[in-house]
């Protein structure tokens, strides 16, 4: 009952309500964003969500478009600025997905959303991950966040998706909100933010 409705009107009220309480944030990280970054202000890339449907995903722009001469993108760690740290570390380049959640293509707590790129690469035990809507957070995030490998991301959220409770929901959010003011595994110990997942 609870993952199939209660959930999801937990997910709608709550992002509703956070969208409306954070509006002012949104408003000064958006303008920020704009007088440091440029346009546009926010980063849009297509994700897989629930049953690996495709839906569009929106966070704050953390790097620039610096490229080479060659007119490759720079490696991450060349674009990602003193302010995109910040926003990074204290998550505020994540607010706009609560509009991913409002719409329903992501949950308050579930598994991240990774990249298109990714699917092929997945197992069928990793595939699990995507019998329920990713999350803004989720138990990968409170156990290590970037600093954990990838098969330790992709065991908890299979964990969560088999043994998903209210109980559980609400422990990792408050657990995640521990986790942003002690800004924990932003990083892997080999990357700005994350090594790409090339599969088993």
């Amino acid at each position: 009952m609870y993952k199939r409705c209660i959930k999801r009107c937990l997910d709608f009220l709550l992002s509703l309500c956070g969208i409306i309480v954070l509006s002012p944030v949104l408003l000064v990280v958006a303008v920020l964003v704009r007088v440091k970054l440029g346009s546009p202000v926010l980063f849009r890339q297509e994700r897989p969500g629930r049953h690996e449907k495709i839906f569009t995903l929106y966070k704050f722009r953390t790097m620039t478009d610096e490229r080479d001469e060659d007119g490759n993108l720079l490696p991450d760690d060349r674009r990602l600025t003193g302010f995109g740290k910040m926003l990074r570390s204290t998550s505020l380049d994540e607010l706009p997905e609560l509009f991913n959640i409002l719409k329903g293509d992501m949950s308050v707590i579930g598994p991240r959303p990774l990249l298109v790129r990714y699917l092929p690469r997945y197992n069928d035990f990793q595939r699990q991950r995507h019998n329920v809507r990713p999350g803004l957070t989720g138990l990968a995030q409170i156990s290590g966040r970037n600093a954990i490998t990838w098969q330790e991301k992709f065991a908890y959220d299979v964990e969560y998706v088999n043994h998903l409770t209210f109980a559980m929901d609400v422990s990792i959010f408050i657990k995640t909100i521990r986790a942003v003011l002690k800004r924990e595994g932003i990083s892997s110990e080999t990357n700005a933010t994350m090594e790409e997942f090339m599969g088993n």
